[in-house]
């Protein structure tokens, strides 16, 4: 798809989820340039149309997202009390966001937070984020003592790790 701005000041290319390439282009450029332009980036686009392809992609309505929030929070507290408690570790509190590019993280205080979009998430891909969060009140980085203490609720850590990489919620 190509699209005209008359905000633009240069050309950019993206590719989403679905895998549509969308180039958007100053108003005054020509069609041949455009092309010109797209022929560059041949490489660049196949790479990233395949890699979309690959995923796994999740919809969800606008119209859900409230609820989706809700249960989201209901969900993290119930699961998280359950593992701190396997664990033998405390957490401050828990808040649910809509974040862009994490599932959950975890500060030094002790507070965790999580994206609402991880109820879109298979069952054991979402108590796979709530395992890896809770760990890192232990260990606040990835060392391997981090993935010994993932390793212990989730030994399948591993693919279940490259299964959320290639999920990707969308909300339409």
């Amino acid at each position: 798809t190509i699209k005209t701005s008359a905000r633009s000041r240069s050309m950019r290319i993206a590719v989403r989820a679905d895998g549509e390439v969308v180039v958007t282009a100053p108003r005054f450029v020509p069609g041949f340039v455009v092309r010109a332009f797209v022929e560059k980036h041949r490489d660049w686009i196949q790479k990233h149309t395949t890699r979309a392809r690959g995923r796994t992609t999740v919809q969800v309505h606008r119209a859900e997202v409230m609820e989706l929030k809700k249960k989201a929070q209901q969900y993290l507290e119930k699961e998280c009390a359950e593992v701190a408690q396997k664990y033998g570790l405390e957490y401050q509190k828990i808040t649910v966001r809509a974040q862009r590019s994490r599932w959950g993280s975890c500060s030094k205080s002790g507070n965790l937070s999580f994206n609402y979009k991880i109820m879109a998430l298979p069952d054991h891909v979402a108590r796979y984020v709530v395992v890896h969060e809770i760990c890192h009140l232990r260990e606040l980085n990835h060392s391997k003592r981090f993935w010994a203490l993932v390793a212990k609720e989730v030994p399948d850590y591993l693919a279940v790790r490259r299964e959320l990489r290639k999920t990707q919620v969308v909300i339409k």
